[in-house]
């Protein structure tokens, strides 16, 4: 079986939505504040996921980064969602640019520590999609904390739905 790079980045974009559509339920005092004491807030979640997936479509393209976004950056839910999509639209111009050849080659980059890093970029392309499921996890945890019912957001759960619009 070929990976499926387009497909994977699809889920992605498709579960990151169900969280947006789920924290705008939350009231903008709740999208800010901390759910628990001593947990990040759903706003500060978001930003990271979204500003490290356009940084990771940065390294692809060979740019450089020169800082991380912060949450005064992207004070609402509306500016969190609209750098989600720019990272996202990103990868969607960058797949189909990975050949087999491509996918096998190393990037490398220097990390925020000041570590020069080189990882294959079939790895990278991974990493990205898993790194947005472990923070969709952390902020439905944080959603439910503040009152709010998480829509899932597994992969299978967008598989059954994919497979429903083509019957």
């Amino acid at each position: 079986m070929n990976d499926d790079f387009a497909s994977l980045f699809a889920y992605n974009r498709w579960a990151n939505d169900r969280v947006v559509q789920a924290a705008r339920r939350l009231s903008a005092e709740q999208y800010t504040q901390e759910p628990v004491p001593g947990w990040s807030s759903v706003r500060a979640t978001l930003v990271h996921l979204a500003d490290a997936t356009l940084i990771w479509s940065h390294r692809l393209r060979g740019e450089p980064i020169v800082a991380r976004a912060t949450e005064a950056d992207y004070p609402t839910l509306d500016a969190a969602d609209e750098l989600l999509a720019r990272g996202q639209e990103a990868f969607e111009q960058l797949l189909p640019t990975f050949t087999p050849e491509r996918l096998a080659a190393i990037l490398s980059y220097r990390n925020f520590q000041d570590r020069d890093v080189s990882a294959p970029i079939w790895a990278v392309l991974r990493h990205v999609v898993n790194h947005a499921t472990y923070h969709r996890g952390q902020i439905a945890a944080k959603l439910g904390r503040l009152g709010v019912e998480p829509l899932p957001t597994d992969l299978v759960f967008w598989a059954i739905e994919q497979s429903a619009k083509g019957s």
